[in-house]
């Protein structure tokens, strides 16, 4: 009988010291299972920050007519050109195919993809179609004028519609130009129309226009 009590209280005091043990590592575990879905909602809150959809800081959605072309899905719906450089995202916009052979042309590819924070107001086809042709041909052959106009056409800093209200900036040529507008009808220089406005990419904000800017 002796023997039998001080079995069991052997028993009892191994059972006393293993629990806190398993106390301990079932915490551990129940943490781990809470903490894995904060870290995933943390992953889903920076996702939908850096999504171009409901940007606050930066203005919003895209808007305009012209944005109605712009593909649902793809490298280059509006989700896809966000995730890349600007040159990159607009060689993926079949609109904009003539303005991408045109900085090719000047050798700006890694210049505008490499910039920080710029934004580009970024001539249809159409826009381009308007200059006869004769004209353009000789733009395009000319490495120096066509630098001159296509880094006329970009901002050193990301413009939200409110800035283009009434507003004046210098460009990457170093000259300025104007903007005017509300809502979502915009104008640059009085002569180009903003057709699909606030398109982000990973560095650029991009506004789609109807007429290419000449510096003054």
């Amino acid at each position: 009988m002796h023997t039998i009590r001080i079995r069991r209280t052997a028993v009892a005091v191994a059972a006393a010291a293993v629990l806190p043990f398993s106390l301990a590592a079932c915490s551990d575990s129940g943490s781990e299972t809470k903490a894995a879905p904060t870290a995933g909602a943390e992953g889903a809150a920076e996702t939908a920050g850096s999504t171009p959809m409901g940007d606050a800081a930066t203005g919003g959605e895209p808007f305009g007519p012209g944005c109605a072309s712009v593909p649902k899905e793809g490298a280059g719906s509006f989700e896809g050109m966000a995730q890349d450089p600007v040159a990159t995202a607009a060689s993926n916009n079949p609109a904009l195919s003539t303005l991408v052979t045109a900085v090719k042309q000047a050798g700006l590819v890694d210049t505008l993809n490499n910039a920080k924070d710029i934004t580009v107001f970024a001539p249809t086809n159409e826009a381009f179609a308007k200059i006869p042709k004769a004209d353009l041909d000789k733009v395009l052959a000319d490495k120096e004028a066509l630098t001159n106009i296509l880094t006329y056409h970009v901002v050193g800093q990301r413009l939200t519609p409110q800035q283009l209200e009434n507003g004046s900036f210098e460009t990457l040529q170093k000259g300025s130009i104007t903007t005017k507008g509300s809502g979502e009808s915009y104008k640059v220089n009085d002569t180009a129309a903003v057709v699909c406005g606030n398109v982000k990419t990973a560095n650029a904000n991009v506004y789609v226009i109807d007429t290419v800017l000449m510096p003054k």
